[in-house]
């Protein structure tokens, strides 16, 4: 039809996952509400989906963090436990 464009699976901007170096993350109210507590570490490394990084900037903002770094990930560094939640899995 006119106007309507028709695409078959995933975009490859879509599987993309970037990794975020984050500094100064600190417990505060919002955190401290929550079952596990954030480390006291100076660096954290956190895998991002694409699709997803907007959401994460503002949470990692809002924990008082800074973003120095992102980094699209490669293949062969992909460690799932390192993993940001999908929005889709907390519902």
């Amino acid at each position: 039809m006119l106007g309507q464009c028709a695409t078959s699976g995933a975009t490859s901007s879509e599987n993309r996952i970037f990794v975020y170096e984050v500094t100064g993350l600190r417990q505060n109210e919002v955190t401290a509400s929550r079952q596990s507590p954030i480390r006291s570490s100076h660096r954290h490394l956190i895998q991002v989906p694409f699709h997803r990084m907007g959401e994460e900037m503002r949470r990692i903002t809002m924990l008082g963090g800074k973003v120095v770094n992102i980094r699209p990930l490669a293949a062969s560094e992909a460690e799932p436990s390192t993993a940001a939640p999908d929005a889709a899995d907390e519902a």
